[in-house]
């Protein structure tokens, strides 16, 4: 399998954390997810962020289901990259 970064897009800070230690407590990761602010293309306004938690799954072994469940109990959705 080949190695994989899952990306948690989510409204706010506090979402991202706490989607960030829920991640690290239900899946077995070998390093521990980063929480990463975003700001979206061609936006100025720091209202306009998004956060990001950072997954990386070096065995490809997480699923789609299981990080978009994740992801949508925090208000985001999923992404890989």
């Amino acid at each position: 399998m080949n190695a994989v970064r899952h990306l948690l897009v989510l409204p706010d800070r506090d979402a991202a954390r706490d989607a960030a230690e829920a991640a690290a407590e239900r899946f077995d990761l070998e390093d521990d997810p980063q929480v990463v602010r975003e700001a979206l293309a061609g936006e100025d306004d720091a209202e306009d962020a998004q956060w990001l938690v950072v997954i990386e799954d070096p065995g490809g072994a997480l699923t789609r289901t299981d990080l978009d469940a994740l992801a949508s109990e925090y208000d985001g959705w999923h992404e890989e990259e």
